[in-house]
């Protein structure tokens, strides 16, 4: 089905979608807020779906940060909400462990941040210390490098690898988690698979392109926890029995993450313009013959989120 502009529905077609949903599962990071600044209207927005009796939902990929900091940022920037209403892919490592039944004598190895760790703490998994490795390159001619030792580098503890955003990434890094997953009984998870992001006419490489090295080097594909996989909305379900899925709404501002989610969970979804897609990246997928492309369409589409204000303010 086409894409449907906020700005062309009528009062009565707005105020039938609002009571379409009664939970709000939201994209943050060009969605509400870019960087330090909340987008204009949008705490307003979401303030205003819980006026309406909405349940609100923050889900990020970013495995940077604990939920705490998120709670600390919505809290700073006007958007409210409870701790247990931030589903980050930190906090999605750590309940797939803690829900699999991960033996807590064992340890992880971690490439990412403290947010993952922190997370761990929070269910009593231990990890390995983050950035242990040696950050100096080493020769692959030199065969008898006395740092290239599996008894003295490898930890037999260790039963899961969790890879996560690393702005330190380096090749030891690289080594020691396609080490670990020589071992096929230990678990390769994955926070998330963003392939890049851009900042200030750069191409930073995102976790999936770190993600790709190991999996290459491994030989393994790893279980995959964030947006667009069905898991965030899994685990939000799990610990809200309540929320439906034709009955909550995904909103996010890129196609292959966000509104892939809703497509894959069967949610409904709305995209914004304020971050990585556009209205004419939507209307080329409407008209592309790849169903792959077609399932990338959302059901709604605003300019930016706060543009919502205006028409439910009243409601």
């Amino acid at each position: 089905m086409p894409c449907t502009h906020i700005n062309h529905m009528s009062d009565e077609d707005v105020k039938s979608w609002l009571n379409s949903f009664d939970t709000v599962m939201t994209d943050c990071d060009g969605v509400l807020w870019v960087g330090a600044e909340a987008i204009q209207g949008s705490p307003q927005v979401i303030n205003r779906f819980r006026e309406l009796g909405k349940r609100v939902f923050f889900v990020t990929n970013n495995s940077t940060k604990h939920r705490r900091e998120y709670k600390q940022k919505v809290d700073t920037l006007g958007f409210g909400g409870d701790l247990d209403e931030i589903i980050g892919t930190a906090y999605l490592a750590a309940s797939y462990l803690e829900d699999c039944g991960f033996d807590k004598t064992k340890k992880v190895y971690v490439v990412g941040s403290a947010g993952i760790t922190q997370e761990l703490d929070d269910v009593g998994i231990q990890y390995l210390p983050i950035g242990a490795e040696s950050s100096s390159g080493f020769n692959l001619e030199t065969i008898n490098d006395s740092r290239l030792n599996a008894d003295q580098l490898l930890d037999r503890s260790v039963e899961a690898v969790i890879l996560g955003f690393d702005g330190g990434i380096n090749c030891w890094k690289l080594m020691m988690a396609a080490s670990y997953l020589a071992n096929h009984n230990t678990q390769f998870i994955v926070t998330n698979a963003d392939a890049c992001f851009l900042r200030a006419g750069l191409i930073l490489p995102g976790t999936g392109s770190m993600v790709a090295a190991v999996e290459t080097a491994a030989g393994r594909k790893p279980i995959i926890l964030g947006k667009p996989n069905p898991l965030m909305f899994e685990i939000v379900q799990k610990r809200h029995p309540s929320v439906k899925p034709e009955r909550t709404l995904m909103i996010g501002d890129r196609a292959d993450t966000d509104i892939l989610l809703g497509k894959n969970c069967g949610l409904q979804t709305l995209m914004v313009g304020t971050g990585v897609h556009s209205l004419e990246k939507v209307k080329d997928w409407e008209t592309s013959t790849d169903s792959e492309e077609q399932r990338l369409v959302p059901d709604k589409f605003a300019d930016r989120l706060g543009d919502l204000l205006d028409r439910i303010k009243d409601l």
